[in-house]
């Protein structure tokens, strides 16, 4: 059976993993929360943030929170979304295709590959890059897929891997048509560290490419 709704603060927050526990601003044990009982949220929950939900408790005797929700974090009522979505349609798909950016950003490592290719008449890069990035790309859609069902996650460690064998291309278009990895602060950081890693590399081979193959 519910409880009536309580409040508590995130104390702790696995957000790989989709799973935390609240504190209780009334005191007691902390309470379990898995991200699929978080309602209309607009964005993913955070350490310290204020959780309000239902207490259940499991035939095992532990409780865990339901219908939760993240205090000034929640979307306007479904009625209210539907009547402006007609508005935003267009635009947020707009929002979610990065063709401009990402011609952008891959226009000097495959300016690169390319003067790779000529040198050395190895195709090699100048493939590795769309291969990589369309497995790369399907990784995050399973690893979001496996969010949803709170299935076992693929780590970062394998998606930076991914990225930094030629894949990051296809991470970035995931995180702005999916939605996922995009917020979270960390992984940009390292996702971007891997870009600079690429842009530095080709920088070198445009600089010293003949000088290396001699």
């Amino acid at each position: 059976m519910k409880s009536d709704l309580r409040s508590g603060k995130l104390t702790k927050w696995n957000d790989d993993r989709g799973f935390g526990f609240i504190q209780p601003a009334d005191g007691g044990k902390d309470v379990f929360l898995h991200v699929s009982e978080l309602k209309n949220a607009t964005r993913r929950p955070r350490e310290n943030d204020t959780i309000y939900y239902y207490c259940l408790v499991n035939p095992d005797g532990k409780t865990r929170a339901v219908g939760a929700f993240i205090a000034g974090a929640r979307q306007r009522s479904e009625s209210s979304l539907e009547a402006s979505r007609g508005n935003r349609i267009d635009k947020k798909s707009y929002s979610r295709m990065p063709t401009a950016e990402l011609l952008l950003l891959l226009a000097f490592p495959l300016a690169g590959a390319a003067h790779f290719t000529w040198l050395t008449g190895n195709p090699l890069p100048l493939v590795l890059y769309p291969v990589m990035s369309v497995v790369t790309y399907f990784v995050y859609a399973n690893d979001k897929k496996r969010a949803k069902q709170k299935g076992w996650r693929t780590s970062e460690q394998t998606l930076h891997f991914y990225e930094l064998i030629g894949g990051w291309p296809g991470g970035f278009v995931a995180q702005q048509v999916l939605r996922h990895k995009s917020q979270k602060q960390s992984y940009q950081t390292e996702f971007w560290a891997i870009v600079v890693i690429h842009y530095l590399a080709w920088i070198t081979w445009l600089v010293l490419g003949r000088t290396l193959i001699g």
